[in-house]
């Protein structure tokens, strides 16, 4: 049994191991002291004044929660800045080993935090890496450290905040038990120990990445898996058809809020959700890479970043293009993400359904008018 207490300093939820009397916080490395129940005073007896007003007493603390471990090793290197202008989130799950296993995705990652770094001047120090590259076991993209780096990246942001949160691995589809999903099903992202672990649900993601958003913050999710195309559970979605597009208007049927706190959240997917995503060589020729995040960012390096709309549209020219050259798919080992994630789902393979990325966003906006920008 572990008890959930916050860090000191930059208040992300840690993991109290019972009797342990500190906690070292894996993001900004500050020590927590915890102060043992028992040797504190017993609390003054309520006391009642003629206006029949009483002293208000803090709650008691929240009952012990079960965690399947803590969290409370400090990770080597820099911590990176919780208040940071620019920050982001890069995870990379390649389920190494397995029936599973991805090829481009660790490439995918090196490929976004470059562009990060070099063309839109975040700081090294606040990009969190998961990968099982990582020889520490705390940024290793499992269930329990994803979550804890999607609740970093939103932590205290401020107005001016630029977010990013970039996946590259396994997506898939659970059967929808609230109904607010439009086509009866949930989408997920698969962390490397989502066979014991399980996934995490689209519901979760918006909930911990989208809602928190307040006014002035600004999130971009490029997320290259499959059935991705509203993974983040956002109400708007951008069908575009040679050149035209409508937003489609995907909030839920129950009234429920999916969207923010009055900031933006737009995410770049690598397909719709009855889609699959690929993980190929065939786009660079000389790595893998997966198909999404390649085309993403091609239409950077390529001059395309001058709105949203010429974006979607060089993505999907390149993958386009690419298709036509290698006789109608890219798929160059597609087929294990495409199987994986219709035995997940528990639906039928259908096949030969073309990639196409998409865009979602929490307020519709003029695609062709609005300047895109990280």
């Amino acid at each position: 049994m572990y008890m959930l207490v916050n860090c000191s300093n930059c208040h992300t939820l840690l993991q109290h191991p019972p009797g342990a009397n500190s906690i070292c916080c894996a993001i900004c490395h500050a020590i927590t002291y915890i102060a043992d129940p028992r040797l504190a005073p017993p609390p003054p007896a309520r006391s009642y004044s003629s206006s029949s007003h009483y002293q208000h007493y803090p709650p008691p603390p929240h009952p012990f929660q079960e965690i399947p471990s803590p969290f409370s090793h400090a990770p080597p290197g820099p911590p990176p800045a919780v208040h940071g202008t620019k920050r982001a989130v890069i995870c990379a799950v390649s389920y190494k080993n397995t029936k599973n296993e991805l090829k481009g995705c660790i490439n995918d990652a090196m490929c976004m935090k470059y562009l990060l770094v070099n063309r839109f001047n975040f700081p090294q120090s606040s990009i969190i890496m998961l990968t099982e590259e990582e020889t520490d076991p705390y940024r290793r993209p499992t269930k329990s450290n994803m979550r804890l780096a999607l609740s970093w990246l939103v932590q205290g942001c401020q107005p001016g905040d630029s977010l990013v949160f970039h996946f590259s691995g396994h997506g898939s589809q659970q059967k929808d038990y609230n109904g607010d999903e439009l086509d009866g099903y949930d989408e997920t992202l698969c962390p490397t120990d989502f066979e014991t672990q399980g996934m995490i649900v689209d519901d979760e993601i918006n909930a911990v990445i989208v809602k928190p958003i307040s006014h002035g913050v600004k999130l971009h999710a490029i997320i290259d898996a499959c059935h991705s195309g509203t993974v983040l559970d956002l109400p708007f979605l951008c069908r575009m058809d040679s050149g035209k597009y409508v937003w489609e208007d995907h909030r839920p049927r129950s009234g429920v809020w999916k969207g923010t706190s009055g900031g933006e959240v737009i995410s770049f997917s690598g397909c719709d959700d009855d889609q699959t995503s690929a993980d190929t060589s065939a786009l660079s020729k000389i790595t893998s890479t997966g198909v999404m995040t390649y085309s993403f960012i091609q239409a950077i390096e390529r001059g395309h970043r001058t709105t949203y709309g010429s974006m979607l549209n060089a993505m999907r020219a390149t993958i386009r293009k690419r298709t036509n050259e290698h006789g109608g798919g890219v798929h160059g080992g597609g087929v294990v993400p495409t199987l994986i994630s219709m035995l997940l789902a528990g639906r039928n393979y259908r096949g030969g359904n073309t990639q196409e990325p998409q865009l979602t966003a929490s307020e519709p906006f003029d695609v062709y008018s609005k300047p895109f920008s990280l």
